[in-house]
């Protein structure tokens, strides 16, 4: 598939602006584990998915992750070009969490087009305030839900993203998705298992009861 396949807003740019995309723009595959940002880089341009999956976080002082929002097939991530939007003091990392496709917008290129098509402007703040509206989620959830809820939430969308109960996931990674300490995931598995909610292997979390995980966020 071409760029415009994968541009939602295509049919809504005049034929230079068309044709500036296209010419700017680059394809680039990567393989799963790619840091694509670092946060101290302000532009390195739009990210649009082809295939694959992102992981958008940020990285505090002492080391410590926690995952932001993640991005799949025909999502645009804005905020590897930051310097686009003056008013964005964050930084963010981005890296693949599968061997991903996508096509790199040069930073320039894209705010050129959105200063002067309405289209591309709207689209462009439509994203920012989904992205916004993850993070007050994600924030809410810190604030107002314990570890092992959001643990058991964590564990069934991975389940549903992946397609399967058994998921290759080790106690770090989701102490970096979760932003908690590694000991205290560890802990909540392990309080799982003998809940006969899962199986744990190394390098591996098996889900056995889907249902129990589900009554948990309900409780």
């Amino acid at each position: 598939m071409n760029f415009e396949d994968y541009f939602p807003i295509w049919d809504k740019l005049t034929t230079e602006q068309q044709n500036m995309l296209t010419s700017a723009a680059t394809l680039r595959t990567v393989p799963k584990g790619t840091v694509l940002h670092n946060g101290s880089e302000n532009c390195t341009g739009l990210l649009l998915i082809c295939s694959g999956q992102l992981r958008a976080y940020i990285l505090s002082e002492e080391g410590r992750e926690i995952t932001l929002y993640r991005l799949f097939e025909m999502d645009i991530c804005l905020f590897s070009a930051s310097c686009i939007m003056n008013s964005i003091q964050f930084d963010i990392c981005i890296e693949a969490e599968k061997d991903s496709e996508f096509w790199l917008i040069p930073a320039d290129v894209y705010k050129k087009i959105m200063e002067n098509s309405a289209a591309a402007a709207n689209y462009t703040n439509e994203i920012m305030a989904a992205r916004f509206s993850e993070v007050m989620w994600l924030i809410e959830q810190i604030m107002w839900k314990s570890v092992d809820k959001r643990l058991a939430s964590f564990l069934l969308e991975e389940s549903a993203l992946e397609g399967t109960g058994s998921l290759k996931l080790t106690h770090e990674t989701i102490a970096n998705h979760l932003g908690t300490a590694r000991e205290v995931i560890t802990r909540m598995l392990h309080y799982f298992q003998r809940e006969g909610i899962v199986k744990l292997a190394r390098g591996t979390i098996e889900i056995t009861d889907a249902k129990k995980l589900t009554r948990l966020l309900d409780t």
